[in-house]
């Protein structure tokens, strides 16, 4: 088994590098690309050590099984035929084919088998948003359908990658030190803020962001609910929380939900208001699986049901995910 990391010194890539240690996936060659700024940069993987080479168009993937790639949307539309070309499966990351028709978008505990069918050798890793909130709309929709879904996301500076986590780390120390704030990888000031914009926004008053969670719930879960979403940047640095009001066709009751919930794969139920009880991102940076707490009834809606959740976004929302898809699809052979 020969598995690429595209993307390798990025805070997703190097996420990729952890998470196949933990799980012990089966590899026997590894090797890691990226960009000319962080080619020639070492790393060590299980006791070894491996250089990061210039990702080019050049049969480097020749005999590789998996490419886990996480270079951007640009990177990835560039390199797809390249990578692919010799039989490679290609988990992408981005966005740039989330929504193509020819190309499975996929969260295992929801849709494992879409990965089965891949005509272009891709398959692509949802929005981290929407990966946690997928991960706990399924066992609700075994329930009862889902009709309507209101979210706001409240997402850590890690959704913008490592830069943007030293960046508020600096911030707060320069705030501490009154010194004047270094502003690059956001449109202001995250530290003691939130700012009620992730991505451009779209003609309709949507961002990128919110619409995705839109298209990419109903590919995902082969639904026509209807999700609108708030997007909203927080000054926590790791793991992102979701507050999300669930309408389904016939009501649920909050044990009905809890004990579905409590069973389902990648969620782990934390709801115990008598005791303070719930997930939050303070504890959720690190662990798999998405937590979820504070499920009641939605007191606007006879068919609602509303919870809250956190998960870490560079895990589950990425890095786990992707790996998770490729651990399927060797069981499956």
């Amino acid at each position: 088994m020969k598995v690429a990391i595209v993307g390798a010194s990025g805070a997703v890539g190097q996420e990729f590098l952890r998470v196949l240690d933990e799980r012990n996936f089966p590899l026997d060659e590894l090797v890691l690309f990226g960009s000319s700024r962080s080619a020639g940069t070492r790393y060590t993987f299980r006791g070894k050590e491996y250089e990061v080479q210039l990702l080019q168009h050049n049969d480097d993937f020749k005999d590789v099984d998996y490419a886990f790639v996480s270079a951007g949307a640009g990177t990835s539309k560039e390199f797809a035929g390249t990578i692919t070309k010799y039989g490679a499966v290609m988990i992408d990351n981005s966005s740039a084919f989330r929504m193509e028709p020819d190309v499975p978008l996929v969260v295992p505990e929801c849709n494992a088998a879409d990965a089965l069918v891949r005509p272009r050798g891709i398959i692509a890793n949802p929005n981290c948003t929407t990966i946690m909130m997928v991960v706990v709309l399924k066992p609700i929709e075994a329930l009862s359908h889902i009709t309507r879904i209101h979210v706001a996301s409240y997402q850590s500076a890690s959704g913008a990658g490592a830069q943007a986590m030293a960046e508020l780390q600096q911030q707060y120390q320069q705030i501490v030190e009154g010194k004047p704030v270094t502003v690059k990888k956001f449109a202001y000031q995250l530290a003691y803020n939130v700012i009620p914009q992730i991505d451009v926004f779209q003609d309709n008053g949507y961002t990128k962001e919110e619409m995705k969670m839109f298209n990419e719930t109903r590919k995902i879960l082969h639904s026509d609910v209807r999700c609108s979403a708030m997007c909203v940047r927080i000054s926590s640095l790791r793991s992102h929380s979701e507050a999300v009001w669930i309408e389904t066709e016939k009501p649920l009751t909050v044990e009905q939900v809890q004990a579905a919930l409590a069973a389902a794969p990648g969620v782990t139920l934390q709801d115990d208001p008598s005791t303070q009880t719930y997930p939050m991102p303070l504890f959720t940076g690190g662990k798999d699986d998405v937590y979820v707490g504070r499920v009641r009834k939605d007191l606007a809606n006879d068919n609602g049901i509303t919870l809250w959740l956190s998960g870490d976004q560079i895990k589950k929302g990425a890095a786990l995910n992707a790996v998770q898809i490729a651990e399927y699809l060797i069981q499956a052979k």
